[in-house]
């Protein structure tokens, strides 16, 4: 499904929206570390993983409409599952 590709799409446009919002020096370091965020969101890693667990989370019917949050919150190595 594309629809969290779709989230992250979303995610990208509004990360960078608030970027530009900053402009004060205090406000430097959290716009390198945002910008940091958005290149990983980018990576083809992350949209693999990203694909991996939503097609995981859709084939054990734990979501029907695939979010970034509950695609990685399912069966993570580690997590308590409910």
């Amino acid at each position: 499904c594309t629809c969290s590709f779709l989230d992250t799409d979303r995610a990208l446009v509004l990360l960078e929206e608030y970027c530009q919002k900053l402009r004060k020096p205090e406000e430097q370091q959290l716009k390198k570390a945002i910008r940091k965020v958005m290149g990983i969101f980018k990576s083809s890693l992350f949209q693999a993983l990203l694909g991996s667990f939503t097609k995981k989370a859709t084939r054990h019917g734990t979501i029907s409409h695939p979010s970034l949050p509950a695609a990685v919150a399912y069966d993570v190595p580690g997590c308590p599952k409910d």
